[in-house]
């Protein structure tokens, strides 16, 4: 293991031009609007501002299976918030999420509108505002919430941790990548554990515990994640492949997956999704 010769100072101090990487220039050690912006509104009650990262990807996901049910009303504008360029900080924005992360979600069916953030919390409000995708068996429901949030919890190593010192570090830390990696090695492992006897996280039923850990451990066991999956041996989870492989084929999941994306080939991109047609929009371009 190499030394890095680096002994901390008695007190931190924030150099805007290290601590980052990648990340150096939209990563700050106070909270709060970095500047004036007004957000876009459409027409529909439910406004979504996000990027098509895994954790927004749970939310327009959610949505998109909500109105596979037939339930118009959740029927959404979402607006592509950019994170490389500090959308985030805007003062609306801030507003609706203090936090400055994506997603952030404002129902304005409600007087006054709500603010919603947190994936997990946007993904609960709308489970119970639509009754769908969370059980109501209390037994069942408390399995649903405990995989939730084991989610919450344990996404901080795989992204905040592995991803970061394996793909966006600026230099390489064997002690950094071999501590997280063993962590994210034994999240897969109990993942695949639970899905060798169970055909969706909580249960029999597909819930919002799938939609929010498919973004992240799905596409890991399908090596889309990090360019990692080699370096990990996902193939080994071979009951996280086969459930994230169902959910990969589901259409709602397909469509939620173009909504505030960006990137890769056009017909995968809807940056910003203000009408159901907007869908065949992109299929006909």
């Amino acid at each position: 293991m190499s030394d890095t010769g680096y002994t901390p100072p008695e007190v931190w101090t924030w150099d805007k031009d290290k601590g980052g990487g990648r990340f150096a220039a939209i990563n700050r050690p106070v909270a709060g609007a970095t500047h004036e912006k007004t957000l876009p509104g459409g027409k529909h009650p439910l406004q979504l501002y996000s990027l098509a990262t895994p954790n927004g990807v749970k939310v327009t996901v959610m949505l998109e299976e909500l109105l596979a049910l037939g339930h118009a009303g959740a029927e959404y504008d979402a607006w592509f918030i950019n994170i490389s360029e500090g959308n985030q900080f805007g003062s609306d924005f801030v507003a609706i999420n203090p936090n400055s992360k994506i997603p952030a979600l404002l129902d304005r069916s409600t007087d006054p509108p709500t603010r919603v953030f947190e994936s997990a919390s946007i993904l609960v409000y709308l489970a119970e505002k639509f009754g769908a995708f969370l059980p109501k068996e209390p037994a069942a429901r408390a399995e649903c919430f405990s995989w939730l949030f084991w989610q919450m919890g344990s996404a901080p190593y795989l992204g905040g941790g592995f991803g970061h010192f394996y793909a966006y570090a600026p230099i390489k830390i064997e002690y950094a990548i071999d501590r997280f990696a063993m962590e994210v090695k034994r999240q897969m492992d109990l993942l695949d554990r639970r899905l060798a006897e169970s055909a969706f996280i909580a249960g029999p039923d597909y819930t919002i515990a799938d939609m929010a850990i498919w973004p992240w451990y799905g596409a890991l066991a399908k090596g889309q994640l990090y360019e990692a999956g080699r370096f990990l041996s996902v193939h080994e989870y071979t009951h996280v492949l086969r459930w994230a492989e169902g959910i990969a084929a589901r259409p709602a999941v397909q469509r939620g997956r173009m909504v505030n994306r960006a990137w890769g080939e056009p017909s995968s991109q809807l940056p910003e999704r203000h009408d159901a047609s907007d869908f065949n929009k992109v299929a006909a371009s």
